[in-house]
């Protein structure tokens, strides 16, 4: 796993939704993180549930081949009270899964807690505070952010891969939790003090901002 932290490494991150689908790649120099391109596949318009799963299938095969990542993260575990929700995302994840194993890519799937949790150190934290986080993490300008969030949370699935594979955490000066990443990274506000009302006040910092 440290082989990886210090060669470059490609990571497509899906969102699987059954109207708006979700994608990120991500490329990976050592610690360093840079986005290639991220966006959101409309597929709303598109009569019936099958025709929007055919048309995200190939446009996952299309996005593989031209950007040629090794491996795909995408989120699962989905839970819903409505079971008919339920089944329409797990169709789309398995569509997904499909076309990313189509093409031979290995699968790393995350629960949506987990992904949460690696970004901002908060299982239960709302699309919007994940996404400013990672608008502070990857360094995106505001003209740059999306409008769906279906993209930053497939640029959150990629960037939690990324923390998995290396565990930047572990060798960024030492730090040994979130905490302490986001004070070296200049995320808190030093003047507060607890670290988790400084951590804390980072994620609603970043909620206002949007």
């Amino acid at each position: 796993m440290i082989d990886n932290l210090v060669s470059h490494h490609r990571i497509l991150g899906i969102d699987p939704g059954t109207l708006f689908m979700g994608w990120a790649i991500l490329d990976t120099e050592g610690q360093k993180v840079s986005i290639v391109d991220f966006n959101v596949l409309d597929v709303h318009k598109l009569d019936g549930q099958y025709p929007r799963l055919q048309k995200e299938f190939f446009f996952l095969q299309e996005l593989i081949d031209r950007y040629q990542p090794p491996e795909l993260a995408i989120e699962t575990q989905f839970v819903d009270k409505n079971p008919q929700t339920m089944i329409k995302i797990v169709h789309a994840q398995g569509v997904a899964i499909a076309a990313a194993l189509s093409k031979d890519l290995p699968i790393n799937e995350y629960s949506p807690m987990k992904i949460k949790m690696a970004i901002t150190g908060n299982g239960h934290s709302s699309k919007e505070q994940v996404a400013g986080m990672l608008q502070r993490f990857l360094h995106i300008s505001d003209e740059d952010m999306p409008k769906k969030l279906d993209a930053t949370d497939a640029l959150g699935i990629a960037y939690c891969h990324f923390l998995q594979l290396g565990l930047p955490l572990k060798a960024e000066h030492g730090a040994k939790d979130w905490t302490a990443f986001a004070h070296q990274k200049g995320l808190t506000d030093k003047s507060l003090t607890g670290p988790n009302q400084q951590l804390l006040a980072a994620l609603q910092s970043a909620k206002k901002r949007k």
